[in-house]
């Protein structure tokens, strides 16, 4: 079929109406969609769409997802779920798989190839919340358009056009951005370019490092975050020489009281990792190569190194989208409680949206995973049926480390709440240990170490509903378990 049959004429229609596939009707100062029901004028969509798909390629979307990471997997999933994906959504994305599972790239997909790496297809969304695998045939079958590799470069939004890098044009009628966040990088005057040097936020990125440390022996991670702590034991499994610097005085200092990062620096430590905490660095240096050789501290000293990864934050991925409206506070696209922003018709997901933190009623930006997925599915809900209520997230965050095969300890913690107030810690790490953050007598944040699913469950419950709670009694109980039962006798 030619493209002139599939297409329908502009003209006829009002500038303030724009036409999707030639089936609805939107008006960009509402979300609601005006479909046509009569029978003697529909078109049966999913044969037309599969006839006419090609057609599509420079014409109108009526949904499309900017950034193709695990916001636009479950984004896509729910279209699906509500009947709305079939030649309605595009997804644009700068790299060249489908949508994946992000938190693997710096845990089992670094793992060593005797140690039964993760690998594509396995952990595309949306299994990492035990649902379907979403291979690339998927999209294929349920008529989403994918287009790889060709990241947005420019937004009209008076026209509601896209502009791809490859010139691609497209015109949409609901835009979600969803393009998450940039590595946050050391400057090229430093070495922050040098080969061996490496950042990890997709595919490609993982890819490089497992190149380098399949011939590394002495390996350097810059940061003492979630990002550098998983590196730094995925490098263990390497038998690499491993040293980990970074300039806080603890280990994930943004979460853990000093007492619980003394217990996860002692654990690595058992596990040949070199902490050097409290310590700048001033540059990368090369060897005669070109290739970096070392780092150099700010003291002086020398830290030698033929493989850096550097885990030291990242930046909302805002641009081209600045004109839609940012937060200076937290950084980001702002939104509402819909995961609107301020131009109808225009939503923000994920790491790169500063939503209202109702149940701490503030404006926060979530980095993790299980945000992504909640905010994606919350925002398309929100688009596509009647559900008016406001997003409502409950502060989530865990890390799984030193699970490759044969490791002689496996360490898996969940967080939720919020880490204010005073701190009661129970246990002695071997393996359980839990930590309670109480604000005015008030259970606001728990912690805990290799709990069992029933205890890990409990978790959100306490978060979520802050009961007051017997501080004396907490810090006297004997064990993880009972400080759980008296904390689950306060709910």
């Amino acid at each position: 079929m030619s493209s002139s049959v599939c297409k329908f004429p502009m003209s006829a229609i009002s500038n303030s109406l724009s036409l999707k596939h030639g089936l609805s009707l939107r008006c960009p100062q509402t979300t609601h969609l005006l479909r046509y029901r009569n029978s003697s004028t529909s078109i049966n969509f999913r044969t037309f769409q599969k006839r006419c798909y090609a057609a599509f390629a420079n014409e109108n979307r009526e949904y499309v997802i900017v950034g193709g990471g695990n916001a636009a997997g479950y984004a896509a999933r729910t279209f699906v779920e509500h009947g709305l994906a079939d030649g309605r959504l595009c997804i644009v994305t700068k790299e060249a798989y489908a949508p994946y599972e992000r938190p693997a790239l710096t845990k089992a997909y670094l793992f060593p190839h005797d140690k039964k790496p993760a690998r594509l297809p396995g952990f595309h969304t949306c299994v990492g919340s035990g649902g379907e695998r979403q291979t690339p045939e998927w999209y294929q079958e349920k008529g989403i358009e994918m287009l790889y590799e060709d990241p947005v470069k420019n937004i009209d939004i008076e026209k509601q056009t896209l502009t791809t890098n490859s010139g691609k044009l497209l015109k949409y009628g609901s835009l979600i951005i969803a393009t998450g966040c940039t590595a946050s990088r050391f400057p090229e005057k430093i070495g922050g370019n040098l080969s061996g040097v490496h950042y990890i936020r997709d595919v490609a990125d993982a890819n490089a490092l497992i190149s380098s440390l399949e011939k590394a022996k002495k390996v350097v991670v810059v940061g003492g975050g979630y990002i550098g702590m998983e590196i730094a034991a995925a490098a263990v499994a390497w038998k690499l020489d491993t040293t980990i610097i970074f300039p806080d005085d603890r280990l994930l200092q943004r979460l853990f009281t000093p007492s619980l990062a003394r217990r996860y620096e002692e654990l690595y430590q058992k596990n040949g990792v070199k902490i050097l905490k409290g310590v700048s660095i001033k540059n990368l240096e090369a060897g005669t190569n070109g290739h970096v050789a070392a780092v150099k501290l700010g003291d002086g000293s020398i830290v030698e190194a033929d493989t850096v990864i550097v885990g030291i934050g990242s930046k909302p991925a805002v641009s081209p989208f600045e004109k839609v409206g940012l937060n200076t506070d937290v950084g980001g696209i702002q939104v509402d409680g819909q995961f609107r922003t301020s131009i109808p018709g225009i939503f923000a997901v994920g790491d790169v949206a500063a939503f209202p933190l109702k149940i701490y009623n503030r404006t926060a930006r979530v980095e993790h995973v299980d945000h992504a997925r909640r905010s994606a599915q919350h925002c398309v809900k929100a688009l596509l049926s009647a559900q008016t209520h406001n997003y409502d997230y409950l502060p989530y965050f865990y890390s799984r480390v030193f699970e490759y095969e044969g490791s002689p300890r496996k360490v898996w913690w969940q967080f939720f709440g919020d880490n204010v107030g005073e701190t009661v810690e129970i246990g002695n790490f071997d393996p359980k240990i839990a930590t309670f953050w109480i604000e005015s007598g008030k259970l606001k944040g728990v912690l805990l170490e290799s709990g069992t699913p029933e205890e890990f469950q409990l978790l959100p419950k306490l978060a979520r509903n802050q009961p007051a709670i017997d501080k004396a009694k907490l810090q006297n109980a004997s064990s993880v378990e009972e400080a759980l039962d008296i904390a689950q006798a306060s709910l």
